[in-house]
């Protein structure tokens, strides 16, 4: 409903309810004073017999005073008394109806007295009031039986109104339907026209800040570049992981330049209806060229940009319908110059070609998860607001966080925050930090779970297994940290920390990185002499990790250089359904012996390591079930052959330090 039909609408309402209660209040100023009971009405209709009459049998009423005198027989020969009265308080005319008794004086006062049930005029008749007032010489009317009852005027009224809303509301329903259907199809984007976000607001990302500068000084000066003859990018696609900033990018190059920003979803153009989406896509340019220069961006655009002709039956005709209208009009026959469209999303492999050709998305940027440098200036935007102790070193903990988004560090400092508060702290400390780090990693810790003894042992076991293969294999990650406290799903963890940002990893990293993974299983069959369903996740991981050495990333020398994966992804109902290997049986046949053949090779190497240290494994299970978590440090000293009694004594002697500040031990 539009503004103005709104206004129609109260104002209807308003005049309606004022019509009611001006009926009541005259209809209630008619009927006069309300009497209590029948005596009190019969008194004054008694008061006209003996009123004094004029010739004509009137009752007589001095007008100097507006009194009646009412000549009272006495009770026994004596001289009748006489009394003087208001002419309002002696009736000479009575209406009867089945609601109520109203009463007529002299001086045209109206008194009333309600009560349909009991003041009927056959129950009047009966009692012989009626006959007693006729002898008097009152004269008796008998009205309309809903003559005198509130309900009946505000019945009367209520049927009006409702005549008038039923009426009011065909009209609208007759008149605005098209106007609906129309709303219905029109853009559902929100116009921002000031925001403040600026690029200091986004960190980590310098390079991503240059390319976008160029269209904020576009929006800016175009006239700088049109001089040169240059052509500025239609459209800009934001390409990366979830998380590492894409929405707050765009939202930046809008605050920077100044200019309105358009910003709508990819799911909001595809509706059950067939030309809805088309028709909002339409609706959404056109508003943007009103508005030039003007950004608009599309979050999430694999939606309704995914490639046509895919999926079963053909593809969705809809979606394909509405994707069509966006490639028109990013770069069809109407020219929109001023109009940027900027989209984000995590799934560039999946949209369709034409929507990324020059012309249309023409430039894309590559948001990728911050480097070191990058996660710390990222965790100083982030901390601008919240009060720090002054001992909290940032540089620290973007070390530690290899690997976290943006949204996972501004996370991080919410998890951090939120702790303190509940510890009634003032300031948020290395302490809260370093277990907001963990809570992102992995969970909240449980400590309040129940675990048996015998889990307990099992669980210790397995986690000094993996700690202890991951220090033996030369290209595994530095170990941080081993607990068998539960976190999340896992009934324990080990923790390892990469001492840098690699981009690549190397065979011999991925084999070390199997044989730690197998630690905790090969641990299990020495001690236990059985096995556990608690390497189900590292199983699955050295699983997939095997596969695509050999499939993927051409690391098995059997199979060479050759890829083995599907020749067609079905990407409008899912990345695995209905592919087709482009490889022979014997192939496949091939690819399962070399899968085999290096988890097993990764199996023998982790039996050999822990048979040889047995020592330091029963070692640190023995630690870690006392104390149930051990840090960098106390690993270091039990792989150097130190005691079950030296590391504890360590534990006790530095527990308060550590306690304040754990990033201390990683400095």
């Amino acid at each position: 409903m539009s503004k103005k039909s709104k206004i129609i609408m109260w104002v209807v309402i308003a005049v309606l309810i004022i019509a009611v209660i001006v009926v009541v209040i005259v209809t209630s100023l008619d009927r006069g004073t309300q009497l209590n009971d029948l005596n009190e009405f019969d008194r004054y209709v008694r008061n006209f017999s003996y009123a004094e009459k004029d010739k004509d049998g009137n009752v007589a009423v001095n007008e100097a005073d507006k009194t009646v005198t009412l000549i009272i027989p006495s009770e026994g020969e004596g001289e009748p008394a006489t009394e003087k009265v208001p002419a309002t308080q002696v009736i000479t005319r009575v209406e009867i109806n089945q609601y109520a008794l109203t009463g007529y004086t002299a001086g045209s006062a109206v008194y009333t007295l309600y009560g349909a049930s009991l003041y009927d005029a056959g129950a009047l008749s009966q009692d012989g009031i009626v006959r007693q007032w006729m002898d008097y010489g009152i004269q008796i009317e008998y009205a309309n039986p809903n003559s005198g009852s509130y309900w009946s005027s505000i019945i009367t009224v209520g049927g009006l109104i409702l005549l008038c809303v039923v009426f009011w509301l065909i009209i609208r329903s007759t008149a605005g339907g098209a106007g609906r259907t129309m709303s219905f199809a029109k853009s559902k984007a929100r116009i921002s026209t000031n925001i403040k976000v600026r690029f200091t607001d986004v960190a980590g990302a310098e390079e991503e800040k240059l390319e976008l500068a160029e269209v904020v000084e576009f929006l800016k000066q175009p006239k700088k570049f049109s001089d040169l003859g240059a052509r500025i990018p239609k459209g800009v696609l934001l390409v990366g992981p979830p998380g590492t900033g894409k929405t707050l990018f765009a939202k930046a190059v809008a605050g920077e330049a100044g200019v309105p920003f358009f910003s709508v979803s990819g799911s909001d153009f595809v509706e059950m209806y067939v030309g809805v989406g088309a028709s909002r896509v339409r609706d959404l340019f056109d508003m943007a060229k009103k508005n030039q220069p003007c950004i608009i961006f599309v979050d999430e655009i694999d939606a309704v940009g995914r490639q046509r002709g895919a999926g079963l039956g053909g593809g969705n005709d809809e979606r394909e319908q509405t994707l069509n209208q966006i490639l028109v009009q990013m770069d069809g026959f109407e020219s929109n110059e001023g109009v940027i469209v900027m989209a984000a999303t995590n799934r560039a492999d999946i949209l369709d070609p034409a929507l990324m050709r020059p012309g249309r998305f023409d430039r894309q940027i590559y948001v990728n998860l911050p480097d070191v440098r990058g996660r710390e200036q990222i965790l100083k935007v982030h901390a601008r607001n919240k009060p720090l102790a002054p001992d909290v070193n940032f540089k620290t903990i973007a070390r530690m966080t290899s690997g976290f988004s943006g949204a996972d560090l501004a996370n991080l400092l919410n998890e951090a925050a939120i702790l303190a508060a509940r510890e009634g702290k003032k300031f948020i400390g290395n302490q809260e930090l370093y277990e907001g780090v963990n809570k992102v990693l992995m969970g909240p810790q449980k400590k309040s779970r129940i675990v048996t003894e015998s889990d307990k042992r099992i669980t210790a076991y397995h986690e000094s297994g993996h700690a202890i293969v991951a220090r033996m294999c030369k290209h595994c990650d530095p170990v941080q940290e081993v607990s068998i406290i539960p976190r999340g799903n896992a009934a324990g963890y080990t923790m390892t920390r990469p001492d840098s940002d690699d981009s690549f990893m190397s065979r011999e990293k991925i084999k070390d990185f199997i044989c730690m993974a197998l630690g905790g299983r090969v641990a299990e069959e020495l001690v236990i002499k059985d096995i556990t369903t608690g390497a189900s996740n590292d199983l699955e991981r050295v699983t997939e990790m095997a596969k695509r050495m050999i499939t993927e990333w051409g690391m098995s020398e059997k199979l060479g250089l050759v890829t083995y994966g599907s020749n067609s992804q079905t990407v409008f109902l899912g990345k695995d359904m209905e592919t087709h290997n482009t490889y022979s049986e014997e192939t496949a046949t091939i690819i399962d012996e070399e899968m085999h053949n290096i988890i097993n090779t990764a199996h023998d190497r982790a039996t050999k390591f822990l048979t040889d240290n047995r020592a330091i494994l029963d070692n640190m299970a023995r630690v870690l079930i006392e104390k149930e978590t051990i840090y960098s440090d106390e690993v270091d000293m039990l792989m150097e052959g130190k005691s079950y009694t030296e590391v504890i004594q360590y534990m006790e002697e530095h527990d308060a330090e550590h306690a304040e500040n754990p990033f201390k031990r990683f400095e």
